[in-house]
């Protein structure tokens, strides 16, 4: 079978993709990841996605949306992309060629899929330290999206831990509603940007601890504070918090398509700046391959952002193929 439209990957971006190409009759398939729902399996509650004015568990969100994607047809498999190759058709012109072949995308377990076009939305990982107690509290006060969930410390004390412009980002907004937060650094020397040190540093709530690393996550139920060891001395301190939120960067879920197409120096998908106003502003290096969500944006990682990117790569994969036919 030769897909219309293959959607890697299974967060917003993913599933508002998989929307749109299914509800135009487009053959569509999802290949959702052995962890499907991406960075929204990991978040409780979710209070800034619209339409849910009472909020909606992340877990839920996903599963909703999987539920109407398959309501339009779409086809939904629990498989991981480890391999994109485009196929091209044999007879053709070479300017024929790029449009009229199709890609094989291989998954995890040995199967392969056919389509004549690809959304990539893979969306990136936060890095966090790999802590087993990091993990046991991840969404019980342990958080790598102060944006998503800086409203639920209202009032509390809360660490972020890193060193870069996003901590010091991070930090700043946090402050808006914890009454302190401290800023956790390994090091005495910070690599963010000096108006970003300086802005975190004139915040009377923001504090600082450097030359500290993070031994263990604290709490049961819930974090109640941090272990951490002097990088210099090795002394141990325990050092009470309500909330840790992790700020040492992200990474794009995008080495399996290295070499097919063209990623930016951090592995995020680079996409081609449009020319005019009515040009795909979702498409890849590659013609017929387009990409959505946090694998490509390292800027604002919101749900909502995704699934609106997640809709353009549709529309623009759904232009694509009506032009095939003409």
């Amino acid at each position: 079978m030769v897909y219309d439209v293959i959607i890697i990957g299974s967060g917003p971006a993913g599933y508002t993709a998989a929307l749109y190409t299914s509800r135009a009759f487009l053959k569509t398939l999802v290949l959702s990841g052995v962890e499907p729902g991406g960075q929204l399996t990991t978040t409780t509650d979710v209070d800034n996605f619209p339409g849910f004015p009472k909020g909606i568990l992340g877990p839920q969100l996903v599963a909703d949306m999987k539920a109407q994607v398959e309501r339009f047809g779409a086809e939904v498999v629990t498989d991981t992309a480890t391999q994109v190759k485009s196929q091209n058709a044999k007879g053709k012109s070479e300017s024929q060629k790029e449009k009229a072949g199709t890609f094989v995308v291989w998954g995890s377990s040995g199967s392969d899929f056919e389509a004549k076009t690809v959304i990539i939305a893979t969306g990136a990982s936060a890095m966090y330290l790999g802590l087993p107690t990091e993990e046991k509290l991840r969404g019980k006060g342990v958080s790598a999206c102060a944006t998503c969930d800086g409203f639920f410390f209202r009032g509390k004390e809360v660490v972020v831990i890193g060193g870069g412009d996003t901590a010091m980002e991070e930090a700043t907004f946090l402050s808006k509603f914890a009454t302190k937060v401290t800023i956790v650094h390994r090091r005495d020397e910070f690599r963010a940007s000096a108006i970003m040190l300086e802005r975190a540093k004139k915040d009377p709530k923001i504090t600082f601890l450097t030359n500290k690393i993070v031994e263990e996550i604290l709490g049961v139920a819930a974090v109640t504070g941090l272990r951490l060891k002097d990088a210099k001395t090795g002394e141990l301190m325990e050092y009470p918090t309500q909330g840790v939120f992790l700020a040492i960067g992200h990474k794009p879920n995008t080495e399996f398509l290295k070499g097919l197409v063209d990623l930016d120096p951090k592995g995020y998908v680079m996409v081609k700046r449009p020319v005019t106003a009515l040009d795909p502003q979702t498409e890849t290096n590659v013609s017929g391959v387009f990409a959505a969500g946090d694998c490509v944006d390292p800027r604002y990682r919101q749900a909502i952002v995704a699934a609106g990117q997640g809709c353009m790569a549709a529309m623009d994969a759904q232009k694509f193929l009506e032009e095939l036919e003409h």
